[in-house]
């Protein structure tokens, strides 16, 4: 622990030129009792910190000194190196200068440290693909990463949800990756923010035009708050249901939007009560369908109703095709 405080004292010094001992105590959450004898230690090392008596005075290093040391402990280190997704390196061309990056950042870290760093490389990956989705085609990409960068704005030609397309003017903010999917996020002529699904612009030109950026835009923060938005305006639709044991592990191994709100104890007769939350009634209907006997409903009773109506109907036709 003394190692790491006297590293941040250093580098506290270093970045803020003078500093005192009450101000470093209070930074350190230590006594400035104990600033002082860390002082006589970093001293005792050939490090050159001295104190300025006075009013305005304090501890400072000796003018012109820099340490070559990085301050990284080796959790640190373990963070800046856990590999990035490499699907969403390659979508923004910077896989290559990604690998040279890491590269130049090993070599300016202390000996002791290089191999463990490397060592990150071989114990954690990340993917954001999925299993078996295929990956959204987004033909503006470019256009769109080069008018964020410039400032410029954009007309783009947009798929709503229903279908239809419209034309509007931007002024491109940010890109961000939801799982394998992009998100263009742009200020409309109202001033209005707004997210669009990158692959439904199917045009993007940038126009004669720059804009200057909100002052106080912050774009994780805007994603995180929208995020919480649409997520507290999506439908919900409950269903009670009983399942048998052998499908309890595959409720929610899907691709369907399904929450397990709840689950009790198995009952007398073998089934487990579970309360489940889908988007719509019809998403519910096809979900339970699905599992045949090993799932039953059991409210809300019109959702019953209906699953046997399809039951029947589905029976009926393949009567007919024999």
């Amino acid at each position: 622990m003394r190692g790491d405080r006297l590293l941040s004292i250093l580098l506290l010094l270093q970045a803020q030129g003078q500093m005192t001992a009450k101000e470093l105590s209070e930074r350190l959450e230590v006594s400035e009792r104990t600033i002082y004898r860390d002082m006589e230690a970093l001293s005792g090392t050939g490090i050159p910190v001295y104190a300025e008596r006075g009013k305005n005075g304090g501890w400072s290093l000796l003018e012109g000194y820099q340490t070559d040391l990085t301050g990284l402990k080796e959790a640190e280190i373990r963070a800046l190196f856990v590999s990035p997704s490499n699907q969403l390196l390659d979508d923004l061309g910077m896989s290559r200068i990604s690998e040279e990056a890491r590269s130049k950042l090993i070599t300016s870290l202390p000996t002791i440290y290089r191999e463990h760093a490397k060592d990150v490389w071989n114990r954690i990956y990340i993917d954001t693909s999925s299993w078996r989705k295929q990956k959204e085609k987004i033909v503006t990409f470019e256009v769109l990463k080069q008018a964020i960068w410039q400032a410029n704005k954009l007309k783009m030609v947009y798929q709503r949800a229903d279908g239809k397309t419209d034309e509007r003017i931007v002024d491109p903010l940010g890109l961000v990756a939801k799982g394998s999917l992009w998100y263009f996020i742009a200020a409309k002529e109202n001033g209005e923010i707004r997210s669009f699904r990158a692959s439904r612009i199917h045009d993007a030109t940038p126009i004669d035009e720059t804009f200057e950026r909100p002052d106080n835009f912050d774009l994780a923060q805007y994603w995180s708050s929208s995020t919480k938005a649409f997520l507290e305006k999506l439908p919900t639709y409950e269903v009670g249901v009983e399942v048998t044991e052998t499908i309890l592990p595959r409720l929610t191994f899907t691709n369907r939007f399904v929450r397990i709100i709840e689950m009790e104890n198995r009952t007398r007769d073998g089934w487990i009560p579970v309360k489940l939350s889908f988007d719509t009634e019809e998403e519910a209907w096809g979900y339970i369908l699905g599992f045949a006997d090993q799932i039953r409903v059991k409210e809300p009773k019109e959702l019953s109703e209906k699953i046997h109506e399809m039951a029947e109907a589905t029976v009926a036709f393949y009567r007919k095709e024999k």
